[in-house]
């Protein structure tokens, strides 16, 4: 199957499966959840810090013990939103579950927007788009990351009957949740490129969408900056 499809195809079939899980789940599940994704998210920092220190040593145990606390800090920093509504509703839902499915919609859809926005960039404009940081993130671009801004701030603005924002806190949220995940993002592609790898997927676990740090990059810090606003 074609790279790109399998990618697609898989990224529609777990974005479906989370919103349905997100909206009709009761907290506990959601916590455990979430809990399972940052020990196998820390256990995959773990397995790509040792293609770079194949030795045990020192070095390698504190920087293993720091990447897993941020990474379970940022992916368990979503669990909270939930928690702040307790038995709250938004029509049939509890509304700590569709504030929950708020941030992951905008964090993830900004990476929908900037990656849909620097491919077509890339191949409309003469001698392609302006690259962000080739150093680091070859494919990012300013093009990008206005199309991550764009899609993040409709998606959010679409919400406003659920969220009851106003139209400048949606904006807000877009905004933060765009460029904090772009941040996360090239935080982990730097992580990637030092230790010598194209894609986290150290174990193998998922399917033509990398590895789980790649999945959940944009989530390591957005969910929190957003926490003041929520």
């Amino acid at each position: 199957m074609n790279p790109v499809l399998k990618r697609t195809l898989t990224g529609l079939t777990v974005g479906i499966t989370v919103i349905l899980a997100v909206l009709f789940s009761p907290p506990a599940a959601i916590y455990s959840a979430f809990l399972v994704l940052a020990v196998l998210a820390s256990f995959e920092f773990a397995a790509l810090l040792s293609k770079k220190w194949p030795e045990p040593s020192a070095r390698r145990v504190m920087a293993t013990l720091l990447g897993a606390a941020a990474v379970c800090g940022g992916l368990l920093a979503i669990v909270s939103i939930p928690m702040r509504y307790g038995d709250a509703a938004c029509g049939p839902f509890r509304m700590g579950n569709v504030m929950l499915l708020y941030v992951l919609a905008i964090v993830k859809f900004s990476d929908v927007g900037g990656f849909a926005f620097g491919l077509s960039s890339a191949r409309l404009m003469k001698g392609g788009n302006h690259k962000m940081c080739p150093s680091i993130s070859p494919n990012k671009s300013w093009e990008g990351l206005f199309g991550s801004v764009f899609m993040s701030c409709v998606v959010s603005c679409s919400f406003m009957g659920a969220t009851g924002f106003g139209w400048t806190k949606s904006l807000v949220c877009g905004v933060v949740a765009a460029l904090v995940g772009t941040f996360g993002d090239l935080v982990e592609s730097k992580f990637k490129r030092w230790v010598g790898v194209k894609d986290s997927s150290a174990m193998r676990i998922t399917n033509g969408m990398g590895g789980l740090l790649d999945m959940f990059d944009s989530l390591l810090f957005a969910p929190a900056a957003l926490l003041p606003l929520l």
